[in-house]
Formats: C-alpha cells, sequence, structure tokens
C-alpha cells in the first residue's frame, strides 16, 4: 500500500454525553463513502465505538490494549479488524483499557505509548479517527500526544459549553509539553434542537466565541433519534437510514473536513 500522509483526528470532549462516539464512527463512515481509507482507534473502555460498528468485544481478542502496554511484542497490524463496509477499519477497545493509567504508572514515556504503537500502520491510512473516554486520563493524553489535530463536539447545552474552558486548556498544555504539532481543527455543535431557546442559544454562543473564530463548522448536528437507533444495530447512520437527517448532517460534516 503506498504511503500517505495520514489526518491524525482526536474527537475529544472531557464532558460525556456530547455525542462524542457518535461523530466518530459517522465522519468515519462519511469519509469511507467519499473512498477515504480509514482507522477508527477505540480509545474507550466503554467500547461504544467498537460495538457501534458492529463488533462485539472478546474477553480474548487483542485489541487496543495489548497495543499500548506490549508494545511492538504485539503488531499492531494483526489487531486491526475489517469492518464490513469497503474502507473503513477499526482498532478495537477492551475493558481493561480502565486500569491502564495505574499499570503504566512507573514506565517512563508512558504518554506517547499509542503514538510509537500506531506508527507502523499509520500512514496507510488517509485518516485515522480516535475515540476518546470522557475524562482526561492517561488514555486522553495518549491521544492527544498522537493526534495532529482535534475535532471537539460541542453539544448545544449549558454545562457542554461551559466545560470548553477545561477542554481548550488542557489542549494548550499538551501542545506547550507534549505534542507542539496538535491544534484543534474545529468545534461542532452537536444535539440540536431548533425548537428550544436554550439550543438556539448556545448555538450562537458557540458561532460568536471568539475563541472559535474559523474553527466552528457551520454544519449543525440536529437531535435525531435515527442516530441512537442505528448504534444500537452496529452501524453507522449514513449506512443504516441514507435518507436521515442524521446521515444528512454528518455526510455534510464529511465534506466540510475534506473541504
Amino acid at each position: 500500500m503506498a504511503t500517505k500522509k495520514a489526518r491524525i483526528i482526536s474527537v475529544v470532549n472531557e464532558k460525556g454525553g456530547v455525542g462524542k462516539t457518535v461523530t466518530v464512527i459517522n465522519l468515519a463512515a462519511g469519509l469511507s463513502l467519499r473512498d477515504q481509507n480509514v482507522l477508527v482507534v477505540d480509545m474507550d473502555p466503554q467500547l461504544n465505538a467498537t460495538k457501534g460498528l458492529g463488533f462485539s468485544p472478546s474477553e480474548d481478542g487483542p485489541s487496543v490494549y495489548d497495543v499500548i502496554k506490549l508494545g511492538a511484542r504485539v503488531p499492531v497490524e494483526s489487531v486491526v479488524v475489517h469492518t464490513p463496509w469497503q474502507h473503513l477499519d477499526l482498532l478495537p477497545s477492551h475493558t481493561d483499557l480502565s486500569g491502564l493509567e495505574i499499570e503504566l504508572a512507573k514506565v517512563a514515556g508512558r504518554e506517547n505509548r499509542l503514538k510509537q504503537a500506531l506508527a507502523p500502520l499509520v500512514d496507510a491510512y488517509d485518516f485515522v479517527l480516535l475515540d476518546t473516554p470522557p475524562s482526561l486520563s492517561l488514555l486522553t493524553v495518549n491521544v492527544l500526544a498522537f493526534a495532529r489535530e482535534v475535532l471537539i463536539p460541542c453539544q448545544t447545552h449549558p454545562y457542554a459549553y461551559s466545560a470548553m474552558d477545561e477542554l481548550l486548556e488542557t489542549i494548550a498544555v499538551i501542545k506547550e509539553e507534549i505534542n507542539p504539532d496538535i491544534r484543534v481543527m474545529g468545534v461542532v455543535a452537536t444535539f440540536f434542537d431548533r425548537r428550544t431557546r436554550v439550543s438556539n442559544r448556545i448555538l450562537e454562543s458557540l458561532r460568536t466565541d471568539k475563541r472559535l473564530v474559523g474553527k466552528f463548522f457551520d454544519t449543525v448536528i440536529r437531535i435525531n433519534t435515527t442516530i441512537a437507533e442505528s448504534a444500537d444495530y452496529g452501524k453507522p447512520v449514513v449506512f443504516f437510514r441514507r435518507s436521515s437527517t442524521g446521515a444528512e448532517d454528518y455526510l455534510a460534516l464529511t465534506d466540510a473536513i475534506l473541504g
């Protein structure tokens, strides 16, 4: 396979329930439909991206946990699985990831374990999308040490918007101390409900936030029950129901990122 310059994008928010995982799997699916070779790396011990791409967690199967903990002893290529959809691969998660922080507590360079493990593989893809846990843990630090771009999904809710301060500060610290190449690529509004005043108010706050000049996507992910339904079936919404507003919004986000 020819070497590419992969775009390595971490989808991060320290607050849970903002649409992080659905953004990972549906953006990945949208990119695969645009003939981009995509690798999804599930770094969340809750395994939602793994399940959302149709895979049942295996107690014994290799996962990103083995790749990080054991390094070169587990070739990363052997852990990647092909999804049912062309151009879309997955590095699955495992519940054991939740204990990795303790296991690597005294290991030098522990924040770069993921970067080192994926180095032989990464440029075989056009895009690497990384899902993260809803907390600032060693797992999130590993993702931010490896990524070149950060995509922040922000639910149009006051709590989610107020949590942006801490997240942007975290990214700035990572940039200064660990990964000078990282940058915030953009913020996308999620769970937008145009019928409610609060959703419209937070959307306007995001659009006018001086910290986000040139970084806020015009594409908005509207609230849509089909997205949750598709996750229950283990299918990205763009494959589950192409005519839904969820599929429409994520394909629009895909094209904005490609454009």
